[in-house]
């Protein structure tokens, strides 16, 4: 079932967005699908694999979206939905309240000026404690995701490179938000930025910053741990290492909600 198929009244028109492994494997961002009324998530993956059989071994590492939100595979679908294939990963206004969240994905390079830079917009003299975290791009290699075996063992013992990004923009901004509520609710941390790069990072510079802002240190050096261990496991941005002669794509499956505890 693809997208040159007609309308008819026992059909929903789906648009299915790939991206990471996904979209090179299939050698596509998006597609459209004609599928039978009543179909779920689940059913629009077997007719994605049906047209590129080659992506049937990601199933099991593979997280759902539709519409901007993680999904159960049950998941009805509706006319016009877009469902997102999500394989393994890796600007703030003020409101009456005082809360300041500056959550973004940058094509520009930064360096470590760049907590100085949120900080700046973040802080008040309420304000005991800024935490701030880098996380900067290494040359020893992760951890590879699922489906990325036979490529691990091409690249062993090579130098990386470079890392890459790729995310999906609208649902890594929505999912930071999502954590910068979660942060709030825990450690009553108003003031936080999550900053990530997209494209290519060579080694050694900056592809994540956080910082956190508190009156007391416990609270922003906790919200700031959160921050970073909940964007590497439910934002949807990838990471692939880069080599001389090719790349390995690292990451688990995303988990689609908070850690438990």
């Amino acid at each position: 079932m693809g997208g040159s198929q007609s309308r008819n009244a026992g059909q929903v028109r789906v648009r299915i967005r790939l991206f990471a492994m996904q979209r090179e494997l299939a050698g596509t961002r998006a597609l459209e699908f004609a599928l039978p009324s009543g179909a779920t998530i689940e059913d629009a993956w077997s007719a994605l694999v049906a047209r590129f059989p080659n992506l049937a071994p990601g199933r099991a590492a593979l997280r759902f979206a539709r519409n901007g939100g993680y999904a159960p595979p049950e998941t009805l679908l509706g006319d016009g939905d877009e469902v997102a294939m999500i394989p393994p990963v890796s600007g703030g206004v003020a409101d009456p309240d005082g809360r300041v969240r500056i959550l973004e994905l940058r094509e520009a390079p930064f360096d470590a000026s760049i907590l100085a830079e949120l900080s700046g917009r973040l802080t008040t003299p309420e304000d005991g404690a800024v935490v701030g975290f880098l996380g900067v791009t290494r040359r020893s290699p992760g951890t590879p995701a699922p489906g990325q075996e036979a490529e691990a063992a091409r690249h062993a013992g090579r130098v990386v490179e470079s890392l890459a990004y790729e995310a999906h923009p609208e649902m890594a901004l929505r999912v930071m938000a999502e954590i910068a509520d979660e942060i709030e609710a825990r450690f009553g941390v108003t003031r936080l930025a999550i900053v990530h790069r997209e494209g290519e990072v060579p080694l050694g510079e900056p592809s994540v910053a956080i910082v956190a802002c508190a009156p007391h240190r416990d609270a922003a050096f906790d919200a700031a741990r959160y921050a970073i261990d909940e964007t590497k496991a439910r934002a949807p941005i990838w990471k692939a290492e880069q080599f001389a002669d090719g790349h390995l794509w690292i990451g688990e499956p995303a988990r689609s909600g908070p850690a438990e505890g």
